[in-house]
């Protein structure tokens, strides 16, 4: 008898069909039991910014939905890279997610030379909320609109503040000048408070910083607040007018916070842990701390996040190769 005689064609069909059928089964079990201990949340920032605000906000109302405990585990450095490396090795059975700026994502890519994760390594959740900057002046400045800012920086030197090289308010400004046709030298501090203590003695002109830094200086008129960087009006500065509704119209340069995975974790685990968080964030006590941090709740869909990042990643890499923007 031959027994390495191959088996019919028909029954190894039947025990692949098999095998895929048991495969898919546990799948789905794991699915339905999941979560059954603590998920951990990897935020590459450090603590005490927005995205913890957001993220600690919403933390109870997911923990009670789901019945497991969200861990915050913040992990910051290389302006986010080494926690987003980390996220990206683990393994994607739902117990350790990634919380970061877009920019983690969009830009970090264009502008390091050696990474240790790629983009595809993660799958995004859900932008949980958008923010943009705010573009203002030290009254020294003498300005008080964008079509004044404009009309200045093609006649006399201009120098703008930011938060850092490669920060939201450096790309932001760049994607501007580029817009209006303006060239403002650069002053890049070590994060916006430095660059506002400088703005308000007058030793820089202007920038695109983010609105509650800003927000106290410019009630008490030590700042002028000229426009704000995303496609609708701030919710802590209604009365001031985006860029695109002062002379360039489409501009749009918001951020997002966004909840990523590894991306080999199961669609359905990706689902329940989406829906948890996009009803936390909806609640009217989420919505309204989210406003007061100028930030305004997205909850999309994966398909959407994903959508939206790609844009934003050809966008801000167009900057950073204009500018060549390299980073160590």
């Amino acid at each position: 008898m031959n027994l390495s005689h191959p088996l019919p064609l028909r029954t190894c069909s039947s025990r692949w069909l098999l095998a895929g059928l048991v495969g898919l089964l546990s799948l789905s079990a794991s699915a339905q039991s999941w979560p059954d201990k603590p998920m951990r949340v990897v935020v590459p920032l450090p603590p005490g910014g927005p995205s913890d605000i957001v993220l600690r906000g919403a933390a109870p109302k997911v923990q009670q939905l789901l019945g497991q405990p969200l861990v915050v585990d913040n992990k910051p450095g290389a302006n986010g890279n080494i926690g987003t490396a980390e996220a990206s090795r683990a393994a994607g059975d739902g117990y350790t997610w990634l919380w970061t700026t877009d920019t983690t994502l969009t830009v970090n890519p264009h502008v390091y030379e050696k990474m240790a994760f790629k983009a595809s390594d993660l799958l995004p959740i859900m932008r949980a909320s958008s923010f943009s900057q705010t573009l203002v002046c030290s009254p020294k400045a003498g300005l008080k609109t964008v079509a004044e800012l404009v009309k200045k920086a093609k006649a006399t030197p201009l120098t703008y503040a930011s938060g850092g090289a490669g920060s939201p308010g450096h790309l932001t400004t760049e994607l501007f000048s580029a817009a209006a046709g303006v060239q403002m030298t650069h002053v890049p501090y070590k994060g916006p408070a430095p660059a506002v203590q400088d703005m308000l003695g007058g030793q820089v002109d202007c920038g695109f910083l983010a609105g509650p830094t800003v927000l106290p200086h410019v009630r008490a008129g030590r700042l002028v607040a000229l426009a704000v960087s995303g496609a609708k009006r701030s919710p802590i500065l209604p009365e001031v007018p985006t860029v695109a509704e002062s002379g360039y119209p489409g501009f749009d340069a918001s951020f997002s916070l966004v909840l990523f995975t590894p991306k080999s974790t199961p669609a359905p685990i990706v689902q329940k842990m989406h829906d948890a968080l996009a009803m936390a964030l909806k609640t009217p006590e989420m919505t309204e701390k989210l406003a007061q941090s100028d930030q305004t709740v997205v909850a999309d869909t994966p398909t959407e996040a994903a959508a939206r990042l790609a844009v934003d990643t050809q966008r801000w890499g167009e900057v950073a190769r204009r500018i060549h923007l390299r980073l160590e």
